[in-house]
């Protein structure tokens, strides 16, 4: 998942999801197990990741491997 921009992520706590997307690009989920998901668009690029079921992992920390890569750059300044 490359993100030229802002990475954009979403938490709806009614619906008890949360998402993080590279690209406003439509696209569809494709299912890794455990409850997360890769969205993907129409040419098979990898443009989001989305984890249901948040609570149900209760108060513990879990580690969740995705199998993407993904590069981190220093911002000069965070945009508001």
């Amino acid at each position: 998942m490359k993100a030229n921009g802002k990475l954009q992520v979403w938490l709806d706590t009614e619906s008890d999801f949360l998402e993080f997307s590279a690209s406003n690009r439509k696209g569809f989920f494709r299912d890794l197990g455990n409850d997360v998901f890769e969205r993907v668009d129409s040419k098979g690029n990898v443009i989001g990741i989305a984890i249901f079921n948040l609570k149900k992992r209760g108060q513990k920390t879990e580690k969740i491997l995705i199998p993407i890569q993904v590069q981190f750059n220093r911002l000069k300044k965070l945009a508001r």
